[in-house]
C-alpha cells in the first residue's frame, strides 16, 4: 500500500463511521459510549497495545511492527458541543441539544481510517501512537492526559494533529511555524461588598464602580492587531451584579473575561497586569476579591522540523499548501502537547462556503477524510522510510 493509494474501501468505511459518530455526540468529559465504540473497533485490529480511560475516556493505541524507527503520536478529539443541530439530513444528531459542530466526528474517522491502514502495513518502521483525547472543547482533556503516567511513560519523537478549516479551499493544507493557535483562558472575578438600601447606598459597598474601572482598563492592555507579536485581546463575556430588586443597592458582582495572546509569555504578562489592576481596584473600593481561571488553552507552537514534515507530505501528495502569516485567534488544547513535545498542528481546508465551526448548520465534509488519512500516513512514511 503506498501513501497516495488509500483504498476506497477504507475511505468509505471511515465515512460511514463519521456519520454514525455524528448521530451519537457526547459532551466533554462524558464521551463514554464514543470511547467504547472506538475501543472495540481498535481492539479488533490487533494493535501492539491499547490503553483506555486515559484522562477520562481517552484511548491511546500503538501500532508497532517491531522494526527500529521513530516514535510518532497523532491526536484526535472525542467530544461534541452543546449546540442544537438545525440540519435535517439523515445522519443528523439524535441527541437533543448536542452535536458535532467542530468536526471531531470527522477527525476521529480520519484516525480510525489511519488505524486500518497501519494494521495492514508491515513495512513502516518505529512506533505509531493514535490518541483519541477527551474534553478538547473545554481545554481540560489534554492536561488530564498529560497528568497520567500511562501516557507520559511513552516516548514521542514528534506529535501531530489537524483541524478542518471552513473558509479555506477544500483540501488545502494550512500551516505556520511557531504559534499557529492562540493561548486562551477565561477568568471569573467575584467582587463581594455589602448590600444596602438603594436609598442609602453609602451604608453599603456597591461593586459597580470597580466593575466599570475593570472594563475601562481592558483597552489599555489590548493590542488587537493580529500582525503584532504582542497581540493580546481581553474580551468581556459576561457581567452580573445584584438582583432585580429596585430598592436594593447591590453588594456583589461578577466580571467574566476571556484573554487571548499568541504566546505563553505574552499571556503571562497580560495575566499579571490584569490581576494587579483588579486587586488594586478592589482594595480601593473595599471589596473582597476571589477569582477562578477556566477553559484554558495553551498556544500551539509548531516545531520547525515537524512543520517541514507536513510540508513534505503535502508536496508528495500534490496538495496545495498555504503558510499562514498570523495565527488563528481560537484556542486548541493540542497546544499542551506542543508545549512539551516536538510537534505541529495543521489545518485542512473544509471549503470556502462551508458553514463556520460551532455554527448550528455546520457538518464535517466527508471529502476531507481521504486527504486527512493520506497526510498522516505520508508523514509516517516520510519519517520512517
Amino acid at each position: 500500500m503506498t501513501q497516495s493509494m488509500i483504498p476506497d474501501k477504507i475511505i468509505k468505511r471511515a465515512q460511514k463511521w463519521r456519520k454514525e459518530l455524528h448521530q451519537t455526540p457526547e459532551l466533554s468529559g462524558k464521551e463514554y459510549q464514543t470511547a467504547q465504540k472506538i475501543s472495540a473497533f481498535l481492539t479488533a485490529l490487533d494493535p501492539a497495545s491499547i490503553t483506555t480511560n486515559l484522562g477520562g475516556h481517552g484511548i491511546l493505541v500503538c501500532f508497532d511492527n517491531g522494526l527500529p524507527g521513530p516514535s510518532l503520536m497523532f491526536r484526535t478529539e472525542l467530544d461534541a458541543l452543546p449546540i442544537e443541530e438545525v440540519n435535517t439530513f439523515e445522519h443528523r444528531s439524535k441527541v437533543s441539544g448536542v452535536s458535532h459542530k467542530c468536526g471531531h466526528d470527522g477527525h476521529m474517522s480520519i484516525l480510525l481510517g489511519l488505524a486500518i491502514v497501519l494494521s495492514r502495513d508491515e513495512n513502516f518502521r518505529g512506533k505509531v501512537y493514535l490518541l483519541f483525547q477527551p474534553a478538547e472543547e473545554t481545554g481540560a482533556g489534554a492536561m488530564q492526559v498529560l497528568a497520567e503516567n500511562r501516557f507520559t511513560s511513552n516516548h514521542f519523537d514528534f506529535v501531530y494533529a489537524l483541524h478542518n478549516l471552513p473558509g479555506h479551499p477544500m483540501g488545502e493544507i494550512v500551516c505556520k511555524q511557531g504559534a499557529i493557535t492562540a493561548s486562551v483562558k477565561s477568568v471569573i472575578f467575584r467582587l463581594s461588598g455589602k448590600t444596602s438600601h438603594a436609598a442609602e447606598p453609602e451604608k453599603g459597598i456597591n461593586p459597580s464602580v470597580a466593575i466599570a474601572k475593570i472594563l475601562q482598563f481592558l483597552p489599555e492592555v489590548t493590542i488587537a492587531d493580529p500582525a503584532e507579536a504582542d497581540f493580546s485581546l481581553l474580551t468581556p463575556v459576561h457581567l452580573n451584579m445584584g438582583e432585580k430588586a429596585y430598592g436594593v443597592s447591590a453588594g456583589y458582582g461578577e466580571v467574566h473575561l476571556t484573554l487571548r495572546a499568541w504566546t505563553e509569555a505574552r499571556m503571562e504578562y497580560i495575566t499579571d497586569e490584569l490581576l494587579s489592576f483588579v486587586e488594586e481596584v478592589c482594595e480601593e473600593e473595599k471589596l473582597q476579591l476571589s477569582y477562578d481561571w477556566t477553559d484554558s488553552f495553551q498556544s500551539n507552537e509548531n516545531n520547525e522540523m515537524a512543520m517541514k514534515h507536513i510540508r513534505k507530505a503535502a508536496d508528495a501528495l500534490g496538495y496545495d499548501y498555504k503558510r499562514l502569516k498570523t495565527p488563528f485567534k481560537w484556542g486548541e488544547d493540542f497546544g499542551a502537547f506542543t508545549q512539551q513535545y516536538q510537534g505541529a498542528f495543521f489545518g485542512l481546508g473544509a471549503g470556502e462556503n462551508t458553514p463556520a465551526l460551532h455554527n448550528p448548520d455546520y457538518d464535517f465534509p466527508d471529502e476531507l477524510i481521504k486527504p486527512g488519512i493520506s497526510m498522516f500516513y505520508q508523514i509516517i512514511k516520510t519519517l520512517t522510510s
